[in-house]
Order: C-alpha cells, then structure tokens, then sequence
C-alpha cells in the first residue's frame, strides 16, 4: 500500500435471493423440492418429454453446448438479461443446468430454446460469472461453458443481505480482533488499542503505547489475540517504536478486564527502518499454535529476496516469540532470521488464516500493475521484487492464487482478475463452512475466501470449490483497512474509522 490513500428455473441467492427465469419469465416461485435442484424435468416440460433415439448399447458420448447469450466479457449490463443456449447429443438432450457464481437456479430446462434470465440490480454490482452445462438421457453431461460478466447498476449488497453500521468514531483504524466473548479490540495508528463491547465503543482505551512512531505507513498497524485469550487475557500488537531507533517490535499486552493490566512485554525485534512505506503489520495464530507475522519490505525490494533479512517475509513465532526449531530455514540462517517462514513479499499488510486446516491466504499488496493473493506455504518464495502478479513467473517462484490489475484492461475483464481492478488489496477472511451462527450465510458463500480492496471500496470473493472464480460481493463508502467474520457469522469489514456489518437478513 503506497499510502493510505494510494426463463425457466429460480436461483437461491443469498438468504432468499430468488432469480427469476423465464421462457415467458414469470415471477411465481417455484415449489420447496425446486431449489437447488437437479431435477430431470422443468416447469416449461413438454408432456412427451424429450424425444430419444433407440438404442441399445451403453451411451457415454456427452452432449455438447453453445451458451449464446450474454457474450463473454459483456460489460456494464443492467436491467433484465436473458441467458440463452444451445445443446446437441447423439441420443437425446434431457436437459440444460444454469449457474451464477456457482450456484444453480431451479430445475433443469428440459425443452429448447434452453434459457433463464437474470435482473442485474439483485446482484452487486461488478464481476460475475455465468456458467452452463447440457445432461443428455444417459445422464452424461457437458464440459461448464463459462462467460464472465459485468453487472451496472449501483448495487452494494446482494439481494437478501444487509450493510449496516455496527460503531462509528474510531481514528485511523489499521486491523482488529474479537475475542471469542464477542468484544472486538482494535488498533488505531498513532498507538491506541480501543475495545467495542456490546456494540459501543468504550470512552476509556485498552491501552495507549508510548513512544509510537505513525507517519505514512509506521504507527500501530497490528493485532492478534492468542488462541486462549480467555484464560491468559494475551494481546499481541505490532506497530512502529522509536525506542531503540525506529523499528517495528512486536508486543504482549494482558488484559484486565477491558483494559490492559499494565504496559506490554516486548516480544520480537525487527531491524531498523529507512522508510515509512511497506511495514505490513498482519499477526494471527494458526491451529499449530505459531504466531504468523507479515513483514513488508521497507519500500527496498531487494531484502525481499534475501532469506537472512526479515523485510518482504511471512515470519513463524512460538507464542513468547522464541523461534520454532521446524521453521524453514532454522538450521541455515541465525538469529531472528530463523523466524523466517516463506519470502518474496512486498507488503503484506492483511493475510488470513483457516481455522479448520490452517490454510494461508497473504494479501500482498503490488506496486506498478497487480494485486495478489498468495498461499501461504513453508519455505515458499512469491517472487516480489522481480515478480508481481502472474508476470515473471520463474522457477522457484510460487505463482498468486488470484491476481487483478491497478487499472482496466482492453477490452475491459480481458486480462488476469477479469473486471477486478484495484491499487490496494486490504482485509482478508476464510468464511467457515457449516457452524451454529445467527447470522449464518447461506451455503454457497461458505467455503469463499472474502478479501478488499483499500482503493475502490469493494469486497469480493474468491469461490475455492469451483476453480478460484471471484466475484463481486459487496461495497464500503469508507476505506476497508481489514476483515474477519464474526463470532455471530456475520461479516466484519473495518475502515478507517468504523465497522461495517453485513449479514443476511
């Protein structure tokens, strides 16, 4: 980050969001046994059903499909648009599957012309994909035919969601942690660690940090809670010292009640800095009980690529700070530098970890053309500074799960990320699959990885189960620095100076 600034079938979409279809279109809703389904017939069926030659030897050709409409890379669409395709097969077609976002609507369409359709204003506005696939009656299908889509409009949330405000007045916000309680601590730049706690944000601070160092990108930029923060009450925190010369130090607080019970313990050093830019910042603990830190590479590019320097690297700490002897590069570097855990980031400044398996998603956030999401793996090398995004990709270098552009391509979506631009990827959550929430996200968003964009405000999601497609998910009016899902499912976006909750409705 340069600077803060730098029409037959119904989809269930969201909690209750129903896409319409049509073949005539009309807006009734289908019946319960519909939904989601993989039915052999449609509404619109004919009474004879499909027409099937005789045969008598076991069929195992598919069938093949056109999807017609709407065309790939189809920018800017809004109102109604209608999704058209044609299928052939050397037996029978019996029938047609619709997709958006990889989710299906309805019944399959049993009778040409094969078609649904979609009102672009009950989606986000953004990138979308739109997929469909041909089952003949020996229940072969298709290869997905995919087209990736532009929606207009100015839609913040899909239908069936809601973007409220959960609490406000909070001063250059930079990250933020909820205790499994419920109470929410958050770090503001110049050194203050605050704490909402039912909703309101209390008058008196978790604690002030002496001696913190906030121009341009240094200042308290990180925080993380320690898997048993109920009983030991610890509270890690990253941010920028001028103790000691300028550095970023890496601190433990222990709560008392909603304040800390007295000044931190200073943990982990980290060397001297020559810039402001790139400090990163992000801390969170994975189910190995390590702590993973995000380390930015000081606006230098070259330490990045040195494994003894600990700018531009994903770091792994026991929970004193002292250094796991399995790390990577233990028995080949010394000192701190054994803290070393994977290499060849620029910034990483958010990056999330999945509880149920500890899976690693870092946000690194690029310099001349894209941003990227890595996974996180030991000893794995990103590239940075003589890659970013998909160019440069060498051997030894561990390609970005997901990249997108600072600018648009042309024609617009043509390029790597699709109709996803950006200058500043920020925020980054693992929504879990199953789980007793309140505010519980209907299934084809769990799974997702959810991540921001600090420039252009928008939220997206990158969908694992159906080969890392991302789509627009939703919007902030202010400057989305982090994110986490919440202890009650809903999704937790921070910006500079408040919290934003989405949720189903």
């Amino acid at each position: 980050m340069a600077n803060w600034r730098s029409a037959i079938g119904w989809m269930v979409l969201g909690s209750g969001l129903l896409l319409a279809g049509c073949g005539g279109g009309g807006d009734a809703p289908p019946p319960a046994s519909d939904a989601r389904s993989d039915a052999t017939a449609g509404a619109g069926a004919a009474t004879e059903g499909p027409q099937v030659a005789d045969v008598t030897a076991a069929d195992t050709q598919p069938p093949t499909l056109v999807l017609n409409t709407p065309a790939n890379l189809a920018a800017n669409l809004t109102g109604r648009i209608d999704i058209t395709a044609d299928a052939s097969d050397d037996v029978g077609i019996a029938g047609v599957e619709f997709q958006i976002d990889g989710a299906l609507w309805g019944s399959d369409d049993t009778n040409p012309p094969y078609m649904t359709s979609i009102t672009t204003t009950r989606l986000t506005t953004g990138q979308h994909v739109i997929r469909a696939r041909a089952r003949d009656t020996s229940n072969n299908r298709s290869a997905w035919v995919t087209r990736t889509v532009q929606f207009g409009n100015d839609v913040q949330v899909p239908e069936g969601f809601a973007k409220t405000a959960l609490v406000g007045g909070l001063t250059g916000a930079t990250a933020f942690a909820q205790a499994i309680d419920g109470r929410i601590f958050v770090t503001e730049q110049a050194g203050t660690v605050r704490v909402i706690k039912n909703g309101v944000l209390l008058p008196t601070p978790f604690a002030t940090l002496p001696n913190v160092v906030s121009g341009g990108e240094r200042g308290l930029v990180g925080i993380t809670l320690h898997p048993n923060f109920a009983t030991n009450g610890w509270v890690y925190v990253y941010y920028t010292t001028s103790e000691g010369g300028t550095h970023n130090r890496i601190s433990r607080f222990t709560a008392n009640g909603d304040v800390a019970a007295g000044p931190p313990t200073a943990l982990f050093g980290l060397p001297t800095l020559t810039t402001t830019m790139h400090n990163g910042g992000a801390m969170h603990f994975g189910p190995d009980g390590k702590l993973y830190v995000g380390v930015g590479d000081n606006g230098l590019g070259a330490p990045a690529q040195d494994r003894n320097s600990l700018f531009g690297k994903l770091l792994r700490l026991n929970d004193d700070a002292t250094i796991p002897t399995d790390n990577p590069y233990y028995a080949t570097n010394t000192g701190n530098a054994r803290a070393v855990w994977a290499i060849g980031l620029r910034n990483p400044f958010t990056f999330a970890v999945r509880p149920s398996d500890g899976r690693i998603h870092i946000n690194d956030v690029g310099q001349n053309t894209w941003e990227e999401i890595d996974v996180g793996a030991a000893g794995a090398n990103y590239g940075w500074p003589n890659s970013e995004g998909p160019d440069n990709i060498t051997a030894g270098v561990t390609a970005p799960l997901f990249s997108y552009r600072h600018t648009a391509a042309t024609p617009p979506g043509s390029a790597v990320g699709g109709f996803i631009i950006g200058r500043c990827i920020a925020g980054g959550a693992f929504y879990p699959v199953g789980g007793g929430f309140a505010a519980l996200f209907p299934a084809r968003f769990q799974g997702n990885y959810f991540f921001a964009d600090f420039t252009t405000h928008e939220i997206s999601r990158v969908d694992l189960a159906n080969g890392n497609a991302v789509y627009a998910f939703a919007k902030t009016v202010g400057e989305p620095v982090d994110m986490r899902v919440a202890t009650d499912g809903a999704l937790l976006v921070l910006t500079r100076n408040n919290i934003v909750r989405i949720a189903p409705i």
